[in-house]
């Protein structure tokens, strides 16, 4: 830091981390590891599989595709950085590092949002206009939804962020592993409810829209007659709604609730469940119970089907 006019300019942030214990911190490292390594071969291997096998080429895939790259990204944010500061005893990251991290998770964040909503539309015109799918769903449209999600948060994100006026007034310690947007803006002394506009359009508009697409849903499978077909329509929600669960439920614990100026070890490890587990746990829900995917690996790696 430097001092300017009695002024203490920020020019870097000390993270406190997890824990202070060195023996704590190396079976963390392991622990992060093997998460970040799971998590992305699981989320490489399901773009792989989309892209290479063509029985995959849907809709539904397509917007999997989309979310598996998402979770790629996010977890290469920090994850690798948590890695490099779980064997240094004062971790710090430089101004313009940190907002940089700040920036790019914030809009990962909100484009996993906004495609969640819309991979929840497109269940619903499965189930709901099973004749007219093919024809709702057409590769036109799905290109422009995923265009829009993707232009739709930079616009709700990023032009905001840089239009926000934030003053630190100095304080440089961030209680967090990471430049988490919610640990750095507890550091402001100036006005950062703007923010709050982004979590209600990100955040709680995308919830309810994904809860009347899944009341719609569920009140168009009562009226199956029969039991294998309410049972086949449901398997296709159920991946989705793991995923939307606890993906939206961690985030809203954590975004619209009391804000303080503190931020706390329980804050911490929400962040770590939806920042770093989840992005591991959604190749698993997607793929684990879906048939259609175990059989794009083998096609794809050359042996048959195993019935």
């Amino acid at each position: 830091m430097e001092e300017e006019s009695n002024v203490t300019i920020v020019t870097e942030f000390f993270l406190i981390g997890l824990s202070r214990n060195l023996q704590v911190r190396a079976a963390l490292f392991v622990l992060f590891l093997l998460i970040y390594l799971v998590a992305v071969a699981g989320n490489g291997l399901i773009v792989v599989l989309i892209v290479a096998d063509s029985q995959l080429h849907t809709p539904m895939y397509f917007f999997l595709s989309n979310l598996s790259f998402i979770d790629i990204c996010y977890l290469t944010t920090s994850v690798p950085q948590m890695l490099a500061h779980c064997f240094t005893d004062r971790p710090t990251i430089p101004l313009g590092r940190c907002f940089a991290q700040m920036i790019i998770a914030l809009y990962l964040a909100v484009t996993e949002c906004l495609l969640l909503a819309v991979m929840a539309y497109d269940r619903f015109v499965a189930i709901c206009y099973p004749l007219r799918y093919s024809l709702i769903m057409n590769w036109k449209v799905c290109v422009l939804l995923a265009v829009s999600l993707w232009s739709g948060s930079f616009l709700l994100t990023i032009v905001p962020f840089f239009s926000m006026q934030v003053r630190l007034c100095g304080r440089n310690v961030v209680n967090h592993f990471k430049c988490e947007l919610q640990a750095v803006l507890k550091l402001a002394c100036s006005d950062t409810r703007s923010m709050m506009v982004i979590g209600v359009f990100t955040l709680v508009f995308p919830f309810s829209f994904i809860l009347l697409t899944y009341g719609c849903i569920g009140v168009a499978i009562l009226q199956i007659h029969s039991s294998e077909g309410r049972m086949k329509a449901l398997s296709t929600c159920g991946s989705h709604l793991a995923v939307v669960g606890i993906f939206y439920l961690t985030l809203l614990a954590l975004y619209l609730r009391p804000q303080t100026k503190t931020f706390t070890d329980r804050e911490k490890v929400v962040a770590v469940f939806y920042g770093v587990v989840t992005p591991m746990l959604n190749p698993m829900i997607y793929s684990l119970r879906n048939r259609d995917v175990k059989e794009a690996f083998w096609r794809v790696f050359g042996r048959e089907v195993q019935e």
